[in-house]
């Protein structure tokens, strides 16, 4: 496998937080899937996962070189949970459409996050 790309991305939590108590279902809507909404929602501390997921996004679309646009859209990236509890990221639409044009076939993230900051790094590969 080759690197396509590398990305990382460093949040305030308490800018999400903020984001979403201002503009509420409108912001989480924009940025986060269905899923994703329902799994931070249900977590103790939403607001720490609604952040890092934020800082997946982003470091996506850095390891990408696109940044968030029409290339790669919010809801193009999805960040689940496997059963090991183990971050991945799926790409759907505009997301998986470059993906395929430019031979990425694996995007390996990794979210962390404490009190006041969440991180995220992802890594795009080809072949």
């Amino acid at each position: 496998m080759q690197l396509f790309g590398i990305g990382i991305d460093v949040v305030e939590v308490e800018r999400i937080e903020h984001s979403l108590e201002q503009f509420g279902e409108r912001f989480a809507e924009k940025v986060f899937t269905a899923d994703e909404r329902r799994y931070c929602d249900s977590q103790h501390r939403p607001g720490l996962h609604y952040a890092a997921r934020f800082a997946a996004k982003e470091a996506v679309a850095k390891a990408f070189g696109t940044g968030i646009g029409r290339q790669l859209e919010w809801l193009d990236m999805e960040v689940v949970r496997r059963e090991s509890g183990e971050p991945e990221l799926r790409l759907s639409g505009s997301g998986a459409a470059f993906a395929t044009e430019h031979g990425i076939t694996a995007v390996k993230i990794s979210l962390t996050h404490a009190k006041r900051y969440a991180a995220a790094n992802a890594v795009a590969l080809c072949g």
